[in-house]
């Protein structure tokens, strides 16, 4: 089948309802490959050609019909992407050779699993795949790197040329739970004891705590939450990737996938998180404080969330990029992937030995996890 190709530079050009409905087609609907959730990053200025966040998304149109689409960047740089390539664009650089711009394919900002290949069908997906090899072929770009793809299109993707990355998150998975307590009780005696003393620690701070769903979220709310956001980074001496507009605007447009969880004491706020998710899968994504309390991070980004996924009936907590921590409060090692594709011969032959070797680290470092696995032996 011929379809026609379109490179666009702004959501609007394709439509909310033509995006949703192919994004909402997958076998998965994430709210991040929304339009309401894209739209927000560009239009708040998070992610634009301004913030090194060009986008170039790929387009596939039967007609007049959107078939496929791919989220897709021009990246001048290598931040807010939680697979690191800083020191391939080093060693380019060293040898006089350009890494920037690149092609990226992901959401801003957010190391989630999801599509990136966005097709009405098979056919669609493989015209796409090829229509993305035409344009790396074709540009200036040095690479093109698509992180955090399922593993049914990782397969693709290597089947058309690109290399594999391995990376490992942590994510706690609902074992139909009926409370807090059901779920602790699943844990090894020492971790259990330790997270019922995080809680009490932070209880017997004089802390409070208060889920808001997004639809009851007020603009003091967003407010406050954005406050403790930009705080926290600055604590931590680097710049936010979000701004309040941002955090607004998903909070009109997509209410029903967003819960934060304020922390007061004395009536006053005093921290926040933000988590998103969908009818079955939760994402820890956000979190700042204006006082720090001992252990009120984890109450507030992952206790509070976890009760809400058992209340709800949520499979899936994904607790993001990194942190070994996450395991003695029962999240498991889950391997994601990435692919990529480097245009210099020499630097992508270099690129894929250096990998096959990191894949074999991987492979090693999540059988040494699964050994400290927090739950009890169910023998």
């Amino acid at each position: 089948m011929n379809y026609r190709t379109h490179i666009v530079s702004s959501l609007s050009e394709i439509g909310q309802s033509a995006w949703d409905a192919l994004a909402s087609s997958q076998a998965a609907a994430n709210p991040f490959l929304s339009f309401a959730f894209l739209d927000a990053l560009h239009e708040s200025g998070s992610a634009c050609a301004d913030t090194g966040w060009q986008p170039q998304f790929l387009t596939l149109y039967d007609g007049a019909e959107l078939v496929a689409a791919m989220p897709l960047y021009v990246k001048m740089h290598s931040y807010g992407e939680y697979v690191f390539d800083w020191a391939w664009a080093d060693a380019y650089q060293r040898n006089g050779v350009d890494y920037y711009p690149k092609l990226l394919s992901a959401i801003p900002f957010t190391p989630v699993t999801g599509p990136r290949l966005l097709a009405r069908d098979a056919d669609a997906r493989g015209a796409l795949l090829a229509a993305l090899v035409a344009t790396q072929n074709a540009s200036e770009v040095s690479s093109t790197h698509i992180l955090y793809p399922p593993e049914d299109q990782v397969k693709q993707l290597e089947a058309a040329g690109f290399v594999l990355r391995s990376g490992v998150q942590f994510h706690w998975l609902n074992a139909g739970y009926t409370d807090f307590d059901a779920f602790l009780a699943t844990l090894e005696q020492k971790k259990r004891k330790n997270i019922r003393a995080e809680r009490r620690k932070v209880r017997d701070a004089g802390v409070t705590m208060r889920r808001v769903r997004g639809a009851d979220a007020t603009d003091m709310d967003w407010r406050l939450f954005n406050r403790c956001y930009q705080r926290t980074y600055a604590a931590h001496r680097s710049s936010p990737y979000l701004n309040l507009d941002f955090f607004q605007r998903i909070g009109r447009s997509m209410p029903d996938n967003i819960l934060l969880v304020i922390a007061e004491r004395e009536g006053r706020p005093i921290a926040a998180s933000l988590v998103i998710h969908s009818a079955d899968t939760l994402f820890g994504r956000y979190w700042g404080e204006l006082e720090h309390v001992h252990c009120l991070h984890f109450e507030t980004a992952y206790y509070q969330p976890l009760e809400f996924c058992i209340e709800q009936g949520i499979a899936v907590f994904e607790g993001g990029a990194q942190g070994e921590h996450k395991m003695a409060r029962g999240f498991l090692p889950t391997r994601t992937w990435s692919a990529h594709w480097l245009a210099h011969p020499a630097f992508s032959d270099a690129i894929e030995r250096f990998l096959e070797r990191e894949s074999g680290g991987i492979d090693d470092y999540i059988d040494e996890l699964n050994d400290r696995n927090p739950f009890k032996d169910p023998a």
